[in-house]
């Protein structure tokens, strides 16, 4: 069920009017009803999925158990071995299977042997690298003696399938979203209205800006043969507000939609571009992977322990891992690569104290590096890729397409809007006061976000682009 259909324009309502029948009633059946909310939420695309997450699930919520009762060193590392297994195992299997059968292949052909390797016909399970990721770190917590396993099942699976993060995160830990599924529930009316105008922001970056650039980026990433360098060039710095929008988007209405609630779930996005490094924007953008990554993989492989080369060795690791998360395909590793080799760079280069640039010059450069790494996350492939980057640097041209003038219109209307907005919040936020003390400013600001939606959102049922992931 997408958050910008019809569907979830019915299904919302009506879950939360049930919820807060229930909620200060009790626990059990309030966690009950949310469960089977969030399971219809997610089986509204296909009722198969939801074997794959009460699987995952279940596996997670014994072994918590055990690992609580568990004291032999041995014995605890058998059971988060076995949480490890099955769900990178399920994550492997559906995301990747197909990916390395072709690799493998491809490899014995680069040596003038050929193999013979059968792909299969896999769907992938919408979200499943968002909450295989959320459970798993359940059990690694409790393995850490970082938190002490729930004993209610019911709350635990409506804590791995809660739907309003559950296909594209944010990716909760447990230690933050997992007791509000056990706290007695009492409605708060000034908590709900900001919710729902997160749910509009969201809606609007989704709709109006989003799903507006889209419609060039799609022009011209879908035709690369037709287009020259400057037009690549305006297309990806299109696909860098596009992919944000969409994905902060998402997020805004997920904690939107939670907030209503009564949950909290953590802030994901901060104005990435207005980063001035990349270590700040890493701070800022997908702050919930970006964490757990850092948590799960960059300190267990040595963090900054070590020496420098191997502090750099395990930063650039994290990122190629990262890149792999996001896709099976060769230009998400190339990617999560190009991030890694940035950061190392960056890295290096502050060890020494070697560079200071002005901030806005750094913001600047962090933006273009970032974009030059979209190209080949948007592309199809790498071939395609070096191809587009040969058109922006050996055949420019001296035009760029528009397509449709109105499109293009919009879509750089869309980026003005995003701008001043984001200005304002990075570097002004004092001028932010008026809006939460008048009541007649957030009723225009909403009003204006819900017509302008009305009158030049793209409303075409599209994915949010992270559910691919």
């Amino acid at each position: 069920m997408l958050f910008n259909s019809v569907d979830f324009a019915l299904f919302f309502p009506i879950v939360f009017l049930v919820f807060w029948l229930l909620a200060n009633r009790n626990i059990f059946l309030r966690n009950s009803f949310l469960l089977a909310a969030s399971y219809l939420f997610y089986g509204w695309w296909d009722w198969r999925f939801l074997l794959l997450i009460l699987f995952s699930s279940i596996v997670d919520y014994l072994v918590g158990l055990q690992l609580g009762q568990a004291d032999a060193p041995a014995k605890r590392k058998l059971l988060v071995g076995i949480s490890i297994v099955t769900n990178l195992g399920l994550l492997a299997f559906f995301k990747y299977y197909n990916f390395f059968a072709e690799s493998f292949v491809d490899a014995f052909s680069f040596f003038g042997r050929a193999i013979q390797v059968n792909t299969l016909n896999i769907i992938l399970p919408v979200g499943i690298s968002f909450y295989t990721f959320q459970t798993m770190s359940y059990t690694l917590d409790i393995y850490r003696r970082k938190l002490k396993p729930v004993h209610d099942p019911v709350a635990f699976l409506a804590f791995v399938s809660f739907f309003p993060q559950l296909v594209a995160g944010p990716i909760e830990r447990a230690s933050n979203l997992l007791p509000q599924f056990l706290e007695i529930r009492h409605f708060d009316e000034a908590k709900a209205s900001a919710g729902f105008k997160q749910i509009v922001m969201g809606l609007f970056m989704k709709t109006a800006i989003a799903d507006r650039l889209g419609l060039y980026v799609a022009a011209v990433y879908g035709n690369v043969d037709h287009h020259n360098g400057m037009t690549f060039m305006v297309a990806t710095v299109f696909f860098a507000i596009q992919i944000y929008c969409d994905f902060a988007g998402y997020s805004l209405i997920a904690i939107g939609c939670a907030k209503t609630l009564g949950f909290d779930l953590m802030d994901n996005f901060k104005r990435p571009y207005f980063a001035h490094s990349f270590k700040d924007f890493w701070s800022r953008w997908h702050i919930s992977l970006s964490t757990w990554f850092r948590d799960y993989v960059y300190i267990p492989l040595g963090g900054s322990r070590g020496s420098e080369g191997r502090t750099y060795a395990n930063l650039f690791t994290t990122f190629v891992i990262s890149g792999l998360w996001h896709g099976a395909n060769w230009t998400f590793i190339i990617w999560g690569a190009l991030h890694g080799f940035f950061q190392t760079v960056e890295k290096a280069l502050q060890n020494a104290q070697r560079v200071r640039l002005p901030r806005s010059v750094s913001i600047v450069l962090v933006f273009t590096l970032t974009c030059f790494a979209w190209i080949f996350f948007r592309s199809a492939s790498v071939p395609e890729a070096f191809q587009i980057i040969e058109r922006i640097i050996l055949h420019p041209g001296h035009r760029i397409y528009t397509g449709d003038l109105g499109i293009f219109s919009f879509a750089l209307l869309a980026i003005l809007f995003l701008l001043i907005t984001e200005w304002i919040a990075e570097f002004r936020p004092d001028w932010t006061l008026l809006y939460h003390r008048s009541y007649a400013v957030r009723v225009f600001s909403t009003s204006f976000l819900i017509l302008y939606m009305a009158g030049l959102g793209v409303f075409d049922n599209s994915q949010f682009i992270y559910f691919q992931f």
